[in-house]
């Protein structure tokens, strides 16, 4: 997470008053001594000492296809397990998704896994 502006103002001023070295300063408000070096250098190269954007990150493999298809295959079979719902996202779309990831689709989309009424109960709840 981003150090606040606050926090960056201070540390300049800080800097600028003669407080200390860039060590001292680091110790004085609980940051890595990197981050000051790092926060001082950016000042005097861009004039900025506001935190960069996000840089982004790994693109997510279930786009809105793929979501459009989960519902459908959801509508079509409600009691589809995750191992078949990724077998057919991946034979359909021709993308690989793992257990975890489709139970995180799932999520996101509100389509909760329940099972149906008519589902066997499970053999440890009738042997209590």
């Amino acid at each position: 997470m981003a150090y606040s502006t606050d926090l960056r103002e201070k540390i300049v001023r800080a800097y600028d008053e003669g407080l200390g070295s860039q060590r001292k300063i680091a110790e004085m408000f609980g940051v890595s001594r990197s981050f000051v070096e790092k926060l001082l250098a950016r000042r005097r190269t861009t004039g900025e000492i506001a935190a960069l954007p996000h840089g982004g990150g790994r693109t997510a493999l279930c786009q809105q296809k793929e979501h459009d298809l989960v519902r459908r295959l959801i509508q079509q079979q409600p009691d589809a397990t995750l191992d078949e719902l990724c077998e057919a996202v991946e034979h359909k779309r021709h993308v690989r998704i793992s257990r975890p990831t489709m139970s995180r689709v799932l999520q996101r989309l509100s389509l909760g896994r329940k099972k149906s009424r008519s589902t066997p109960v499970s053999e440890t709840l009738q042997e209590s």
